[in-house]
């Protein structure tokens, strides 16, 4: 993997970097990295990573 940042392409080590990882069939594996949490802000609002992805807390 590079030291670019997933979202704008700059060295990420030249900011504040952000790490993200996933889970793969019970593994972690890197799913981007980001010069700070504006990249990675703005990276999930344009690729609509939010959408369906609420959790349900039930109140009663």
């Amino acid at each position: 993997m590079t030291d670019a940042c997933t979202y704008c392409g700059k060295d990420v080590y030249d900011h504040d970097p952000v790490f993200v990882e996933k889970l793969d069939v019970g593994e972690r594996v890197e799913a981007g990295q980001f010069c700070n949490y504006a990249c990675l802000a703005v990276y999930i609002e344009e690729n609509h990573l939010t959408t369906g992805a609420c959790c349900t807390i039930d109140y009663a």
